[in-house]
C-alpha cells in the first residue's frame, strides 16, 4: 500500500472551521460511497415461489444511551432469504462449476457449492434440476462472496452491519450473470475492492497446501474483509486492533499512521465496529463513569472537598435524586488528553488523546477500557478538520491551544473502521502476523472447518453491548 509523505496534504495548512457557525446550518456532505444498484436482465423464467419461512428471530435492541445518540437508519436484524430459480442454460452452468472449482483462490471451499451435484445435472441436460441446482449453488456461492461464509454468531466482538446485501440482492446478480453469461465475473464483481484482500489471496496463492495452519489462517482474515461493505469510501480512517495503529486514508492510500492503544483482553475488549466521525473535540471534557465515581468513592470525596474537586480539575454536581456526577475539566490533566473524535455509538467507544503518551512506547498496547487512544491525536484532529471541514489553519491552532472545549461539526461524513485482522498488511505495506489479543481466530477456524452453515439472513450480532467508558 501506497503512503504520502506529510507534503502529500501540506501540514502547515491543516486548518480548522470556526465553530461560530451553527452546527444545525452545516448539514453533512455524505461521501461514503454508493455502489450502483444492479440492473437485472429480466430472467428467462420468473423466480419460483420461496417456502415460507418461520420468523426470524428478534434481536434485543439495546437500551438508548444518554450520550448525544446519534440519529441513524433503522437496520433490520435479518433481511428475507433470497435464493431464486431461473433458468440456466448448459453453458452457463459449466461456467459456474468452473467458477465454483476455482473459488479456493478467494479462500472459500469448493464443495460448500455442491459441485457434483451440478455436475450431475448438467449431464443429465437442460431443465428443471439443472435450473433448481445451479440456482442453489449461485445462490450460495453469492452470500459467501458477498456477506462472508463466518456466520453472526461465530463473529466474537463483531458489531458491524454490512450493506452490500440490499446494493447486491442475489435475485439481481443471478440475473445479471445470466443476461451477461459472464458468471465469473459476476461473482468477481462482490469481492472487496480494499488491496488488502489482494494481498491476502496472493499470499494463499503461494502457501503450500501442505502448510494447512498458514492457509486456515489466511482464509479466516479474507473472510473478515467479506463481512465489511466491499467499497470503505475515498476518505475514511482504520485502525486494526492487534497491530496497534491507526491510519488515515485518502483512496485506500495511507496518508498518516498514528500508534494505538486498545483495550484489554476480556470485558473491556475493543469492538469492532463500522461508525461515522461527526466532529472534532478539542480540549474535551470527561464525564467520570459511575463505576469510578460511586465504586471508588470519588464523588463523594470530592463533593465534601469543592477546593480539592477544583484543584484537580473536576466539576461536581449532585442531582436532585442524590447522585453525583465527576465532570473532568479541560487541561493537561484530563484522561481524554486534548482530543476526541465525536463517533456516537452504543458502545460508548471512541477515538483520544490521552495524558500518559509515554505508554504509546511499549510493545504490548492493549491497556485501555476498550477506547483508542490515539498518538499525536491533536496532529489527527486538525487533519481531520482539514478534509472534513476545510478549515484554516490559524483557527485550528487557536481552537487547540485556547485550552476551551470546542466541537468542531464535520461537513463530510467520515467513517472509521475498528477492525480485527490476524493476518493484514502493516503501515509499510508489509504482509505480517499480528497477535490474536483476544482469541478471535477460533470461532472462525471453527466455522471453516465444519459443513457450510445456510445463510440465515441474520445482519445484527445478539452479543451483549458493553459500555466502555472508562479511559483509564
Amino acid at each position: 500500500m501506497k503512503r504520502w509523505g506529510k507534503q502529500g496534504l501540506g501540514w502547515s495548512a491543516i486548518a480548522l472551521v470556526a465553530v461560530a457557525i451553527p452546527a444545525a446550518a452545516r448539514q453533512p456532505e455524505n461521501i461514503l460511497p454508493t455502489p450502483a444498484p444492479s440492473a437485472p436482465a429480466t430472467p428467462t423464467t420468473q423466480p419460483t415461489p420461496a417456502a415460507a419461512l418461520p420468523a426470524p428471530a428478534s434481536v434485543p435492541t439495546p437500551a438508548p444511551q444518554a450520550s448525544e445518540p446519534a440519529p441513524t437508519p433503522v437496520i433490520p436484524a435479518q433481511v428475507p432469504l433470497d435464493e431464486p430459480v431461473m433458468a440456466w442454460p448448459a453453458a452457463d452452468a459449466q461456467a459456474l462449476l468452473a467458477t465454483i472449482m476455482a473459488i479456493g483462490e478467494d479462500g472459500l471451499l469448493p464443495a460448500d457449492y455442491q459441485p457434483d451435484a451440478l455436475r450431475a445435472a448438467i449431464a443429465a441436460g437442460e431443465g428443471a434440476a439443472l435450473d433448481a441446482q445451479a440456482s442453489r449453488s449461485f445462490a450460495w456461492l453469492v452470500e459467501d462472496m458477498r456477506d462472508g461464509r463466518t456466520r453472526m454468531d461465530a463473529r466474537q466482538g463483531w458489531f458491524v452491519v454490512d450493506p452490500d446485501v440490499e446494493t447486491s440482492p442475489t435475485s439481481a446478480v443471478m440475473a445479471q450473470a445470466l443476461s451477461s453469461h459472464d458468471i465469473a465475473g459476476a461473482i468477481a464483481a462482490l469481492a472487496p475492492t480494499h488491496p488488502d484482500y489482494l494481498a491476502l489471496k496472493a499470499a494463499l496463492a503461494a502457501t503450500p497446501k501442505t502448510d494447512k495452519v498458514r492457509r486456515a489462517q489466511l482464509r479466516v482474515n479474507l473472510d473478515r474483509w467479506r463481512w465489511l461493505q466491499r467499497d470503505l469510501g475515498k476518505f475514511y480512517l482504520f485502525t486494526n486492533v492487534p497491530e496497534y495503529q491507526l491510519r488515515l486514508t485518502v483512496d485506500n492510500t495511507i496518508i498518516r499512521s498514528y500508534r494505538t492503544i486498545v483495550g484489554k483482553p476480556g470485558k473491556t475488549a475493543t469492538p469492532q465496529l463500522a461508525e461515522v466521525v461527526e466532529g472534532v473535540i478539542f480540549n474535551p471534557t470527561w464525564t467520570v463513569p459511575q463505576s469510578i465515581v460511586v465504586g471508588e468513592g470519588l464523588g463523594a470525596r470530592l463533593y465534601n472537598n469543592p477546593k480539592q474537586a477544583a484543584r484537580e480539575g473536576y466539576k461536581v454536581t449532585k442531582a436532585a435524586d442524590g447522585t453525583i456526577y465527576v465532570v473532568q475539566q479541560p487541561g493537561n490533566g484530563n484522561s481524554l488528553g486534548r482530543l476526541k473524535l465525536d463517533m456516537p455509538n452504543e458502545h460508548a467507544i471512541f477515538l483520544h488523546d490521552t495524558n500518559a503518551r509515554g505508554l504509546f512506547n511499549q510493545p504490548n498496547r492493549a491497556l485501555s477500557h476498550g477506547c483508542v487512544r490515539t498518538e499525536n491525536a491533536v496532529q489527527l484532529g486538525m487533519t481531520m478538520a482539514r478534509l472534513g471541514s476545510g478549515m484554516p489553519t490559524t483557527e485550528s491552532l487557536e481552537i487547540a491551544n485556547s485550552g476551551t472545549y470546542t466541537k468542531v461539526p464535520m461537513t463530510k461524513t467520515f467513517p472509521i473502521y475498528i477492525m480485527y485482522f490476524t493476518v493484514a498488511t502493516d503501515i509499510n505495506g508489509k504482509l505480517a502476523t499480528f497477535k490474536d489479543l483476544y482469541g478471535r481466530d477460533a470461532s472462525v477456524l471453527a466455522s471453516f472447518a465444519a459443513p457450510r452453515k445456510p445463510w440465515d439472513g441474520k445482519r445484527k450480532t445478539s452479543e451483549e453491548v458493553i459500555i466502555l467508558d472508562n479511559p483509564l
